[in-house]
């Protein structure tokens, strides 16, 4: 069986922690990540009766999206819900992981999910990042640049959007003379050598970068390898907030409503629309807070912004651009679970996964 490691890494692969905001606390906040695991259970809140459910069902590893720690503990006496839950996980050794922003800002994350939930197509990240890219540049024999080039891509290199294997060479010579302690591959001790060599460049995300430069000098034949890695500016076409796409066929805005009610299993929704004969086709989301996005919504001329938690004064905000709705946090992200499940399964079939039964919406309405 796998360790709970094991699973956090597959998980850090697809959301590396690496990119979640500055506030959060993802990753593995209870446990032993050496333990095997039993079973999975995956919920949006790790509360109390969340990890009694865990015990009741043999599952020592919770996979959370919203982190049960989120400011510094200071004590473990029971005082809160918060201690109780972490007391209660390390007593009956079960581990919890969240996996929040980050699983909010990747293109297969929340945001996809959500649009995926309104049949959307043409998606992608509303509000693209930049920071998360650099720029290698190596030079290789022509006799191993096949093996080279496959090495570092292999190991996440050279993926730009929804192709991979992207890189770029040029030929060129290199010169080079080893001292008496050296071991060349080509030429000879003490001599001027001139091979004729292939630039290699490519692109890399941050978060990659050891396993990138590992597989680079491991492919290389050099005993010293000449690479250069420059930071870009360039916005991360797959990392960033929120989503954009296109309903299949346009809809009138009370149509939209209805659809989107149905959609995203919610009991009421919020709204803002000054133009009752709006037509809705394009359609940005956001799961959680997301009114930081409305003005990049309607820069990019979305017909409807969804989201949540969204304040009275906020509203008055989407004026006359598109309609503005507010569906409710947990209705924006309650399919996380099935994401996150989904997820894991793809890798680990051989493992227990469980919808968690008392993960349930706080927030009560009377209609």
């Amino acid at each position: 069986m796998p360790q709970i490691k094991d699973i956090i890494k597959h998980l850090a692969t697809l959301a590396p922690p690496y990119v979640q905001e500055s506030y959060d606390n993802s990753g593995l906040l209870v446990g032993d990540a050496s333990l095997e695991v039993t079973k999975i259970l995956v919920c949006l809140d790790s509360t109390e009766t969340v990890i009694d459910e865990a015990i009741a069902t043999g599952c020592n590893l919770v996979i959370a999206h919203h982190p049960i720690i989120w400011g510094k503990l200071k004590s473990l006496t029971g005082k809160n819900a918060t201690e109780r839950v972490v007391i209660k996980a390390i007593q009956h050794k079960i581990a919890i992981y969240a996996c929040h922003t980050n699983l909010d800002k990747v293109f297969n994350g929340v945001n996809e999910k959500f649009a995926e939930r309104l049949k959307l197509k043409n998606t992608r990240i509303l509000k693209p990042e930049s920071g998360y890219l650099k720029k290698l540049v190596t030079y290789v024999p022509k006799s191993h640049i096949t093996e080279v080039s496959s090495a570092i891509t292999a190991a996440g290199a050279g993926v730009i959007g929804n192709y991979d294997n992207c890189t770029f060479e040029t030929k060129g010579t290199g010169t080079f003379r080893g001292n008496e302690k050296s071991k060349p591959f080509v030429g000879a001790k003490g001599e001027i050598h001139r091979e004729a060599e292939i630039r290699l460049e490519t692109v890399y995300p941050v978060y990659r970068q050891q396993e990138v430069l590992d597989a680079l000098l491991d492919a290389h034949p050099y005993e010293e390898v000449a690479y250069d890695l420059y930071a870009l500016e360039n916005a991360h076409p797959r990392i960033g907030l929120g989503m954009i796409g296109e309903l299949k066929k346009e809809m009138d805005a009370t149509d939209f409503l209805k659809f989107l009610k149905i959609q995203m299993q919610t009991n009421a929704i919020r709204f803002v629309n000054t133009n009752p004969n709006r037509k809705i086709r394009k359609v940005a989301v956001c799961g959680g807070v997301g009114h930081f996005l409305l003005a990049e919504a309607i820069r990019q001329g979305a017909d409807a912004y969804i989201t949540s938690d969204v304040k009275y004064h906020e509203m008055i905000e989407a004026e006359n651009h598109l309609l503005y709705a507010d569906i409710g946090h947990y209705e924006s992200e309650k399919f996380t679970m099935e994401l996150l499940i989904a997820l894991i399964s793809q890798k680990f079939t051989n493992i227990a996964l469980l919808f968690s039964e008392n993960n349930i919406n706080p927030i009560q309405y009377f209609i």
